[in-house]
Order: structure tokens, then sequence, then C-alpha cells
């Protein structure tokens, strides 16, 4: 098998493909219905800001310790853990929901184990591609697992939107637990080796952390894109995750947001192809420039919420996430050692998800008092600003698209 598709041909990686969209799929539902069904128990934006920030907090407190079991442990064992507990949590979410019997401190509690077990899933699967792929077909797995990850989200949010318009949330929930079942069944088939380490030469986890943020800080254009992203992904969790679902309830429906979270899953798709086919030297500076691209959502939420110019803004959003994304994948990928490549990434991780709490809690509180068409204005300026300031950094500019020699855990 050659060409885009020639990663399929390595069965890790087509495992590691499969585990990965089925949770994609389960968790595109889930996150239209977690935010309905706890408007379904109350309407304040604020209360709303404290669940879904109860879930990112705890994946922003456990990312380092999960990116340091990630280089300890086999990583595909790692994320079958993740995975059964992922399941539980989600399982006994919606039983709440759909018996009548939940309330925002269950919420609230089940949204945090679920982001605990996102930050150990996080580091172990993107630092498990190169595992499983040569060096030479890094970028095009990156694309192609982005590809079936995006249509996963296609599929999952306009089913999501549609099933839980007309059958509540929490089947949305349901559907969520059995995707991280069947993920946990795939992720017990990847087959990669592991590296050996004696126990009496094994670090331990403060030496194990050093060493990884030593290797995240040497390179100033890894930690000058995550400071950016900081802002980022605030802007973007504030502004079109909490605010946008308020919209979608005043101004246009629940059906149809759903409808506005696949177009732009459907512009990762298209994003993913374009993806395959780019061969620039300058890979890193080519995906931040299109960064720019984030500000269209929440502008258009502001300015002129209608459904088709909120799919349009949606579709070319979601194009510009994957051509970043792969960029950013395939960059850390090249240059990071791979027994050093799971710590960075929790690194990134943390430094990128920082503030997205914070965002979540305070959008409320700032949307009531400024109104929610200067907030989203506001969520708009960030990209655009973030965007260029990394173009502008010397060090994003310098990195070229080639594999640094790293041994591969």
């Amino acid at each position: 098998m050659g060409g885009s598709f020639a990663p399929l041909a390595h069965p890790a990686f087509r495992w590691l493909l499969t585990a990965r969209a089925t949770t994609m799929a389960g968790s595109a539902m889930a996150q239209i219905a977690l935010v309905f069904a706890v408007r379904d128990v109350t309407e304040s934006i604020t209360t709303l800001g404290v669940v879904v920030a109860a879930r990112s907090i705890a994946n922003v407190v456990f990312l380092l310790w999960g990116g340091v079991v990630a280089d300890r442990l086999p990583r595909q064992y790692v994320l079958v853990g993740s995975s059964a507990v992922s399941m539980a949590s989600q399982a006994l979410l919606a039983v709440l929901v759909l018996t009548g019997t939940v309330s925002i401190p269950a919420f609230v509690v089940l949204a945090a184990v679920n982001g605990m077990s996102t930050a150990f899933s996080f580091p172990a699967s993107a630092a498990l591609v190169p595992q499983t792929v040569p060096a030479e077909l890094r970028q095009r797995a990156n694309a192609l697992l982005r590809l079936a990850l995006n249509s996963s989200m296609i599929a999952g949010a306009s089913l999501g939107g549609l099933l839980i318009a007309f059958a509540g949330p929490g089947w949305g929930l349901v559907v969520d637990a059995l995707s991280f079942g069947l993920a946990a069944l795939a992720f017990s088939f990847v087959r990669v080796p592991a590296a050996r380490v004696a126990a009496e030469h094994k670090p331990g986890v403060l030496s194990e952390l050093r060493l990884g943020w030593t290797e995240f800080v040497s390179r100033t254009w890894v930690w000058g894109v995550v400071v950016a992203f900081f802002f980022v992904n605030a802007a973007y969790a504030g502004g079109t995750m909490v605010l946008g679902p308020v919209i979608a309830d005043t101004v246009i429906g629940r059906e149809t947001w759903g409808l506005v979270l696949s177009a732009q899953t459907a512009g990762m798709l298209a994003g993913a192809f374009v993806a395959m086919r780019i061969r620039a030297r300058r890979l890193l500076l080519f995906g931040v420039a299109f960064v720019m691209g984030f500000a269209g959502l929440p502008l258009a939420l502001a300015l002129h919420p209608e459904p088709w110019l909120l799919m349009v803004a949606s579709f070319v959003c979601g194009a510009c996430m994957q051509q970043f994304g792969v960029a950013w994948e395939t960059s850390l990928q090249h240059h990071v050692p791979g027994e050093r490549l799971a710590r960075v990434y929790s690194y990134d991780m943390l430094g990128s998800l920082a503030a997205v709490p914070l965002a979540q809690l305070v959008v409320g509180p700032v949307s009531s008092a400024a109104g929610i068409t200067a907030t989203l204005l506001g969520c708009a300026a960030i990209p655009a600003l973030a965007t260029v300031a990394m173009v502008a950094s010397p060090s994003v500019r310098s990195v070229e698209n080639a594999p640094a020699v790293q041994a591969v855990r």
C-alpha cells in the first residue's frame, strides 16, 4: 500500500487509528450531550462553565503524571486503562441523566474523572504514533489519523445532534461509554516494541519530570507555540464551546448547533486531505499561519449568527486546525527524542490548556458584565494576535521538516 495511505500497511498503526477514531465518534456526541444535559438542569452559564472547567482542571492537574507514565510503561496498555476508566465514568453519568437523578455535583465529579483519564491518554496516544510507522511516514500518519478522527467526529456530531434533540442527551453519553469500551479492546491489539530498563537504572518521577522540562524548554519554538496556544485555547473554550451553545439555545436551535460542529469536523476532514499532500520545508511556519482561521467562528457568532455563515466559518476553522495540528505533531516527532516525547507532549498540553478552566469559569461573569457580543469579539481577536506573534518568531521560522536522529521507545 503506497502513497498517502502507506501508514495503513502497518498493523499497529491500523489498530491505533481504529481505537482513536472509535473514541472520537463517541466523544463528539458526548461533547454536545454534556452541555445540553447541564442546560436541562440549569440555565446558568456560570454553572455550565463550572462543569466543563472541572474536566479541564483535572486534565491539567494530571497531565504531567500522564506523560511520565506514558514514558515509563508500554503506551498501548496505558491507553487500555485510560479508556476503561473513561467508559465507567461516562456510563455512570449516562445512567444518572437517563433516570433523572443527576445533580450538578455529580456532573462536576464525573467530568473531573473523565478529565483525569484523558490526561493519561493524550500523551500516550500522541507519543505512540512514531512507534507504529517509519520516520518517513510520520507526516502522512498524523494526517491520516486526523482524517479518520474527523470523519468520526462528523458522524458523531451529526448523529449526536439528532439523537440528543429527539431522544435526550443521556443517550449520547451511553454511546460515548460504549465507544471507550471498544477502544480499550482495539488498543490492546497494538503491538510495538518497548524498551526494557533495569529497575535500578530508572530515575525517579521528579527526575523524569526535570528531564522532560529540559527537553521542552531547550527549543524556543516549542515553548513559544505553547505560550501562544495558552491564549488561543482559552479563547476557543470560553467563546465557542461555552457561549456557542448558549447562542444555539436562544437563536439557532440545538439541532443547528450540531450541524455547525459537524461543519467544523468536515473542514478538518478536508484539511487532513490537504495536509497529507503538503511538502513544505518549513512545515511548522506553514502550520502556525493557519491559526488565524480560528478567529472566524467567534466572529460570526458575535456579529451575524446565521446558520449558513456559522457553518462556513466553522468549516474554515476546522480546515485551519488540521494544517496546524499536523505541522505541530510532525515537528515534535521529528525533533524530540522518542523516549522523552510523551513528557514533552504533557508539558505542551499543560501549557496549552492551563488557562482553559479559568476561561470556562469566568466567561459567564465576563459575558454578563461586558455582553456576549463583546466577549466573543475578544475571543476572535486572540487567535489573530497569536498568529502574528508566532509567524514573527525567528525560532518558528527556522524549524525545518527533517527528522532528528532519535531513539524510539
